[in-house]
C-alpha cells in the first residue's frame, strides 16, 4: 500500500511544505541557535506558529481549526524535521499530533470547545505527563495517584513526572494517575487535564539533554490538586485503554519525523561532498562516497515507501499496534545508521556543531527511546507475531 493522493492535494501539500520552509527562513534559522542555548524555543513562538497556520490543522472548523487530513499535520512536521529544526518538530508532535487528537477522540464538548481554539492560535501550550522516575515504556508502574476524596467531591493528584516534552511552556497537562488501586493497573487509570496555574502543580528545572536542546523538557510535580470531573479526558479509569489505543499514531509521528531528518541530513551531505576537494578533486567523485551516497538513498527511499504506507493506513483508521511499531523501530535505527554515516563523510567538519549533521546527529538519538524504546517495540512485534 503506498501514499497515493490526487495531484491538486499534491500542489496543496507542496505549498504547505514552501510555507513552512519560508517560516523557517525568517522566524527559525536567525535564532535557532540561540534558542539551542537557551534550552527552549520563546513563547510568543508558539504565538507565531498559530498565526501561520500551523497548529491543528486537523481539527474541524466549529472549533477553530481547517479540518484538514493527517497529511497536513505530519507534512508540517516533516518539513521542520528536514530543514534540520527537530526540536521544534518533537514540540510540535507532542503539542498538535499528539494531544489534539486525544481531545477530538475522547474530549467532551466542553473540553473541545475551550482547549482546541487556544490551542490552534498558540494561546495555550499542551504537554503529556505520562513518564515517571521509575516507570518508563511501562505505563502500570506508574505511582502518581488521583484519589477520590468524597468531602472535597474531586479527586486530589499528587505525584510526579519527568522527560516531559513542553514542560517548561506548557499551559496544561494531560497527567496519567492511578485511580483506582485495588484493580490491575491497566484497570484503573485515568487521563486528567490540569492546568499549570493550579496550586500544586510545579514545574521542576529545565532538563539537559544531549540533543534537542530547544525542546523544553522538564519534570513536574502535583501536590494535593484538586479536580473534578470535568478535568477528566476520556471517562473514570479508562485512561490506559485510551493511551493505548493513541500510541500508534504517535509512533507514527516518531517514525515520520526519522525518514524527514534522514532525507533533509542526505541532501546536506550530497551538496557538502560535491563542494569538499579531496586528493586533488572533489570528495563526490570517489568511488567510496558514491558507494555509500548509493546505499544510503536506498535506505532512505525503503523506510519513506514504510512509513507512507503506515501514514495511509493511519488516514483509513487501519493502523495496527505492532505495525505502527515496525515502523518506529525500523525507520529510528536507520535514521541513526544513515546520519551516522552521513556525519563520516563531513569528517572532522561533521563533529563540529556549526555544521547541521552534528545537531541532527545528537538530535537523532532520543528516537530510539522516547514513544517506547526499540527494545518494546521489538516486544510488541513478537508478541504479535507469536499470538498468531
Amino acid at each position: 500500500m503506498n501514499l497515493s493522493i490526487s495531484s491538486s492535494k499534491q500542489a496543496e501539500l507542496d505549498l504547505l511544505k514552501r510555507s513552512v520552509e519560508s517560516f523557517c527562513k525568517q522566524e527559525v534559522a536567525p535564532f535557532y541557535s540561540m534558542w539551542e542555548e537557551q534550552g527552549m524555543v520563546p513563547r510568543e513562538f508558539w504565538n507565531k506558529l498559530g498565526e501561520q497556520g500551523f497548529l491543528l490543522a486537523e481539527v474541524p472548523e466549529e472549533y477553530g481549526g481547517i479540518g484538514a487530513s493527517f497529511l497536513y499535520s505530519t507534512t508540517i512536521i516533516e518539513t521542520f524535521c528536514r530543514q534540520g529544526y527537530s526540536s521544534i518538530a518533537a514540540n510540535l508532535s507532542v503539542h498538535d499530533t499528539i494531544l489534539a487528537n486525544y481531545f477530538l477522540q475522547y474530549g467532551t464538548e466542553e473540553q473541545k470547545k475551550y482547549y482546541l481554539p487556544k490551542m490552534i492560535s498558540g494561546e495555550l501550550v499542551g504537554a503529556i505527563a505520562m513518564t515517571e522516575p521509575g516507570a518508563g515504556s511501562d505505563l502500570q508502574r506508574i505511582k502518581t495517584t488521583a484519589n477520590f476524596d468524597e468531602a472535597m467531591s474531586g479527586y486530589v493528584l499528587n505525584g510526579s513526572k519527568t522527560f516531559i516534552t513542553n514542560g517548561q511552556l506548557c499551559d496544561f497537562a494531560i497527567v496519567v494517575a492511578k485511580t483506582k488501586l485495588d484493580v490491575k493497573p491497566s484497570k484503573g487509570i485515568s487521563l486528567f487535564i490540569v492546568d499549570a496555574s493550579k496550586d500544586g502543580f510545579t514545574k521542576g528545572k529545565n532538563l539537559e539533554k544531549i540533543g534537542l536542546h530547544a525542546c523544553d523538557t522538564s519534570e513536574l510535580f502535583f501536590e494535593d490538586i484538586l479536580l473534578d470531573d470535568r478535568d477528566i479526558l476520556g471517562g473514570v479509569d479508562q485512561g490506559f485503554s485510551v493511551l493505548m489505543n493513541e500510541l500508534p499514531r504517535e509512533r507514527l509521528i516518531v517514525a515520520n519525523c526519522a525518514v524527514a531528518c534522514m532525507e533533509g541530513v542526505l541532501t546536506d551531505t550530497v551538496t557538502y561532498v560535491k563542494e569538499r576537494e579531496l586528493f586533488g578533486t572533489t570528495l563526490d567523485q570517489l568511488q567510496h562516497t558514491q558507494f555509500t551516497l548509493a546505499e544510503l538513498q536506498t535506505k532512505v527511499r525503503v523506510q519513506r515507501s514504510f512509513a507512507d504506507e503506515c501514514t495511509t493506513r493511519c488516514i483509513e483508521g487501519s493502523l495496527d499496534t505492532a505495525t505502527a511499531s515496525m515502523a518506529k523501530l525500523s525507520c529510528t535505527e536507520v535514521q541513526g545508521e544513515v546520519i551516522d554515516r552521513c556525519l563520516q563523510l563531513f569528517g572532522g567538519y561533521g563533529y563540529m556543531l556549526e555544521y547541521p549533521v552534528a545537531r541532527a546527529y545528537a538530535d537523532a538519538r532520543v528516537q530510539r527511546i522516547y514513544g517506547g524504546t526499540s527494545e518494546v517495540m521489538k516486544l510488541i512485534i513478537s508478541r504479535e507475531l507469536l499470538s498468531k
